[in-house]
């Protein structure tokens, strides 16, 4: 994978406030999670003929 989308940092911290572990292949899984959240809403906005991706896109 290229590029984290996510920061490993708060995202072990997060999964700590919550009472857990965290895995070492959750941050890259996650970040591939919010990947494919990015591409869909790009796509929603392209549809609808914008190039500004809102949060309603998601």
């Amino acid at each position: 994978m290229g590029d984290s989308l996510v920061v490993g940092s708060k995202v072990k911290e997060a999964v700590k406030a919550a009472g857990c572990n965290c895995a070492g292949d959750l941050t890259d899984a996650l970040s591939n999670e919010v990947s494919g959240l990015v591409n869909k809403a790009a796509a929603r906005a392209k549809a609808n003929g914008r190039k500004t991706v809102r949060a309603a896109d998601l």
